[in-house]
C-alpha cells in the first residue's frame, strides 16, 4: 500500500470522526431536552421541582437500547465492544441531565468498583462504602441514587451478607451485572518472586485461587483481608507482600504481575445487583427476585415451587437463609425468568402468597446485557 493510499484512508477516518462528533453532540442535546421535559412535567404536577423525584436513569430503557444496538451490529466490531461504547455514550449524556452518585461495596480497585463502571459507565460518581450494609444505608438515606453489591460467584456461591440485608430493607433490585473474575499475583516494583513472604487478599479471592497457590506457593503465609483492593494497597506499601487481585487494583496501586490469571476456574464470574428505590418497568427480557418463608413441614418447598413448574417458568437461582424470627426456620431466596407485571408471574406470586408465611418481592429487572 502506497503512502497515497494511507493518506486517503486517514482522510476518510478524519471525516468519519468529525461526523461521529457531530452526531454525539446532537445526541447529547437530545438528552438535555429529555431532562427538560421531565422537569417540566414534575413542575406542572407538583408546582415545584424536586430532583429526587425525577427518574433520569431508566434501567429498562438502557437495556433495550443496548440490545437493539447489539442486534443491529453489522461488524466488524464484536457485539459486546459496540455495547460498551454505547454504554459510555449513554453515561456521558446522562451526566448532562444529572450526575448520578452510586455507592459500591469496597475501596477503589475492587471488582465491585469495576462492576459499577461496567453497568453505569465512567461518567457516574462512584462512591466506595466500607460494607454491604453501608451501601444499603447510602441508598435508603438518599445520599446515593443507586448501589452495587455482589450477590453470587460462580465457584464460591452466594454472598450471604447481601441476601440478609434485603430482609428488612425497602430497596428494590434494579439491575444486574456480571464481571469475569481474572486474578493476578501482584507485587510492588521492589519485590521479586524470591522475596515474597506473605500473600494477602479477600478470603473469597484466596479460595478462588486456592489450587494455584497450593501448587506454586505452598509454604507462603496467606492472610485474608477486608478486600482485594486492601490487599493491593498493602502490597504497594510493604516489600515482600504479594496481593491476589484484578487488573483494576493493579492499575490503581501501580503493581507488577508475578503471575496472571491464577484463578482455578477459567469461567469464574461474579454477579452483582444494582439496588435502588424504584420498581423497574418491563424491558422485554427480565428476571424477578423474591424472598419467601413457609411453614416448616414436609413438602413445603415443593408446594412453593410447584406453580413455576406448572407455568413453565425457569428458576435461575434458589438459596436458603436462616430466619431471624424463629430457630431452625428458613427463608428462600428465589430468582426466575420474567417480570412481575407479566400475567403468568402475577398468577404465580399470588399462589405463592397464599401458601407462604411471608412473600417479599425484591424487584424485577433487565437481565444482564453485557
Amino acid at each position: 500500500m502506497s503512502n497515497g493510499d494511507l493518506d486517503k484512508l486517514r482522510q476518510q477516518i478524519d471525516a468519519i470522526d468529525s461526523e461521529m462528533l457531530r452526531l454525539l453532540s446532537q445526541r447529547a442535546r437530545c438528552a438535555q431536552q429529555v431532562a427538560e421535559v421531565k422537569l417540566r412535567e414534575i413542575e406542572e404536577q407538583d408546582g415545584k421541582v424536586d430532583l429526587t423525584k425525577v427518574m433520569f436513569y431508566r434501567p429498562e430503557r438502557e437495556a433495550q437500547v443496548l440490545r437493539r444496538i447489539m442486534d443491529a451490529n453489522p461488524g466488524p466490531l464484536p457485539d459486546e465492544a459496540v455495547a460498551r461504547i454505547f454504554r459510555e455514550v449513554m453515561s456521558a449524556c446522562l451526566a448532562l441531565e444529572r450526575p448520578m452518585e452510586v455507592a459500591y461495596f469496597g475501596p477503589e480497585g475492587t471488582f465491585t468498583h469495576a462492576a459499577t463502571l461496567k453497568h453505569f459507565g465512567n461518567s457516574v460518581i462512584a462512591i466506595p462504602s466500607p460494607s454491604i450494609a453501608h451501601v444499603f444505608t447510602q441508598v435508603e438515606s438518599g445520599q446515593c441514587q443507586y448501589g452495587v453489591v455482589p450477590v453470587e460467584n460462580s465457584t464460591e456461591g452466594m454472598v450471604n451478607h447481601t441476601i440478609d440485608n434485603f430482609m428488612n430493607s425497602p430497596l428494590k433490585i434494579c439491575g444486574e451485572v456480571e464481571v469475569r473474575i481474572q486474578l493476578h499475583l501482584l507485587v510492588n516494583a521492589r519485590t521479586d518472586a524470591s522475596k515474597v513472604r506473605k500473600i494477602v487478599a479477600h478470603q473469597q479471592a484466596l479460595a478462588q485461587a486456592r489450587n494455584w497457590l497450593d501448587a506454586n506457593w505452598p509454604l507462603v503465609e496467606r492472610v485474608a483481608v477486608a478486600s482485594n483492593a486492601e490487599g493491593a494497597r498493602m502490597a504497594a506499601a510493604e516489600d515482600g507482600v504479594a496481593a491476589v487481585a484484578g487488573d483494576m487494583a493493579a492499575d490503581q496501586y501501580q503493581l507488577s504481575k508475578l503471575a496472571t490469571n491464577i484463578e482455578d476456574y477459567a469461567n469464574n464470574t461474579t454477579r452483582f445487583l444494582v439496588i435502588g428505590k424504584e420498581w423497574v418497568p418491563p424491558s422485554g427480557r427480565d428476571k424477578t427476585s423474591i424472598i419467601v418463608s413457609t411453614h416448616n413441614r414436609p413438602g413445603a418447598l415443593y408446594r412453593l415451587l410447584e406453580p413455576f413448574e406448572k407455568a413453565g417458568i425457569s428458576l435461575t437461582r434458589i438459596d436458603t437463609r436462616p430466619s431471624r424470627t424463629q430457630n431452625w426456620a428458613y427463608v428462600f431466596f428465589i430468582e426466575f425468568e420474567g417480570h412481575q407485571e407479566d400475567a403468568p408471574i402475577r398468577a404465580i406470586l399470588s399462589e405463592i402468597e397464599e401458601k407462604s408465611l411471608m412473600l417479599k418481592p425484591l424487584g424485577s429487572y433487565p437481565r444482564a446485557v453485557i
